[in-house]
């Protein structure tokens, strides 16, 4: 059972799993980008994340990867690219349990499936700490509203 969401606090999916996580009460946190830098400017103080020595958005996605049990990205569109991308590559690398969730997928109630692909997930590889991931809002719009919408979903249902 989840029981902590990590990101590195950029707009976008990142910034949706830390809403959810205060949302429900789950503890938050993550590394993020000296400066506590995003897209749309300083990551607020509300989001208790770590600021690292460096801005480099590399090293804060693998400090990421690496402190967490397992990681999800989660995205509109089939194929990473950018930090997305560099994340699943970091995982596979450290060998930790990942799993991309797009909206892209098809099937005749895809959230549906795509909330059960998730709760397999984070049961089968025993995730508590789950690093969420995935494109800033300006290069996918709508992808907070999609990250947001899955994760109530799979709180609705699956919470113990």
């Amino acid at each position: 059972m989840v029981r902590k969401i990590i990101s590195g606090g950029q707009t976008g999916a990142d910034r949706a799993g830390l809403d959810f996580a205060i949302e429900v009460g789950f503890a938050h946190g993550g590394y993020v980008a000296k400066g506590r830098k995003a897209e749309d400017g300083r990551i607020d103080e509300k989001y208790r994340l770590t600021e690292l020595a460096t801005n480099s958005y590399p090293e804060r996605t693998k400090r990421n990867v690496r402190q967490s049990d397992g990681t999800t990205i989660l995205s509109l569109d089939e194929k990473l690219s950018g930090e997305s991308a560099l994340t699943l590559s970091y995982a596979r690398h450290a060998n930790k349990p990942v799993l991309h969730i797009h909206n892209s997928e098809t099937g005749h109630d895809p959230l549906s499936h795509q909330v059960r692909r998730l709760k397999d997930f984070i049961e089968s590889n025993a995730i508590e700490v789950l690093n969420l991931a995935g494109p800033r809002e300006s290069n996918e719009p709508g992808v907070y509203r999609f990250t947001l919408q899955l994760l109530r979903q799979y709180w609705q249902q699956y919470r113990a």
